[in-house]
């Protein structure tokens, strides 16, 4: 009885996304299901890229400075967000491809085949401490690899979406992003499918425990006005 009154309350905590538990998004960054009304498909996954990379350098400037505690917190930063971005488009951006586009379903195939690439990778980085010899390694394959998909789909497959879209649908398509980000994994799972309503099933199964993780995790911290406080 005791366990499980103690244990409750954190899981109830942790199905809470980390944007609501641990830290504030900077203003040009975050893209939430409240304020997305006019903000094109492209332009929230172009916005979730960018994040990716801010990441990512973080890490590698962190890493030449031999601050692991930076790395690790932004290593977590990274993994989540890239799960979720993942999971994100496969749940809503490649269904689109192949209802609005002629080849939309080659291109959801193919974007689904790099995501299970980025995946792997991530499952492996996602585990790993900054001590370990593979560290940036994992990170660099893993970068070759999401590097390539994200300037695919930013010169190719989105402007193929828009061009297919009124602007009021692709802003209806980033309401749907948002919201479905809130309620996916946030670690990578790379036996999952790939693909609804499967994806969508094993997600809700495996996002609390992910964020029960994610509550015990350090994410990155910044100085404001004297104090530190948690943001990405």
């Amino acid at each position: 009885m005791f366990a499980t009154k103690t244990i409750a309350p954190a899981f109830k905590q942790a199905c809470r996304t980390p944007a609501t538990v641990r830290f504030t998004y900077p203003t040009h960054r975050f893209l939430s299901a409240t304020t997305t009304s006019k903000v094109l498909i492209s332009d929230a996954i172009k916005n979730d890229h960018r994040s990716l990379e801010e990441a990512r350098d973080k890490i590698y400037d962190a890493n030449k400075a031999g601050d692991a505690d930076t790395q690790r917190r932004w290593q977590n930063q990274f993994t989540w967000e890239l799960a979720r971005h993942s999971i994100g488009e496969e749940l809503v951006v490649y269904p689109a491809f192949e209802k609005h586009l002629p080849d939309g379903k080659e291109m959801a195939e193919s974007d689904r085949g790099e995501h299970r690439k980025v995946k792997e990778h991530l499952a492996k980085f996602q585990v790993m401490t900054p001590d370990d010899k593979e560290f940036i390694p994992t990170l660099e394959a893993l970068w070759t690899d999401l590097g390539h998909h994200i300037q695919e789909e930013e010169s190719e497959d989105l402007p193929k979406l828009e061009q297919a879209l009124k602007d009021e649908d692709s802003q209806a398509l980033t309401d749907s992003f948002a919201r479905t980000k809130h309620f996916i994994p946030t670690r990578s799972h790379p036996s999952a499918p790939d693909r609804p309503p499967y994806e969508t099933v094993m997600g809700l199964m495996a996002a609390p425990m992910d964020k029960l993780r994610d509550l015990f995790a350090k994410f990155p911290r910044e100085k404001r006005n004297d104090q530190l406080k948690d943001v990405p």
